[in-house]
């Protein structure tokens, strides 16, 4: 990895969709679906690293520690930043935040891993040849 300035963060923007919404995920609520907005911190996190990253580097999700503070309902726009806090060898930790036009709807942490990209892919590959068990 390249190396970082003081401070990395990134900014994204969505529009809720229909596909964005919790009855996509057996949910009846025609709102903005968790998984979708950690989703989304995912990207947000994933796009402060664009430039940072040699070229058979990628990075991947570890872990989520995130609340889900409040409905966006699909067409409204949503925000979200991520702040690098940390970096620990490979691991980078990212606050998370989202709003939406009325109040905050995210905040937490996202932490990410970088990882060769090319020794995922095999290790990957692997698993399509072996039988499960």
């Amino acid at each position: 990895m390249k190396p970082l300035p003081d401070t990395v963060r990134a900014d994204y923007r969505h529009e809720v969709t229909d596909q964005d919404t919790a009855d996509r995920w057996r949910n009846d609520l025609p709102v903005l679906a968790t998984p979708v907005l950690l989703w989304l911190g995912e990207i947000t996190a994933m796009r402060a690293l664009e430039g940072y990253l040699e070229d058979d580097e990628m990075t991947v999700g570890l872990s989520h520690d995130s609340s889900h503070l409040a409905p966006t309902p699909a067409g409204r726009e949503v925000q979200l930043t991520a702040v690098l806090r940390e970096r620990t060898g490979s691991k980078l930790v990212f606050d998370v935040y989202g709003r939406d036009d009325r109040e905050e709807i995210l905040s937490g942490t996202h932490t990410r891993a970088v990882v060769r990209r090319s020794r995922f892919l095999a290790r990957l590959a692997g698993k399509d040849h072996a039988s499960p068990t």
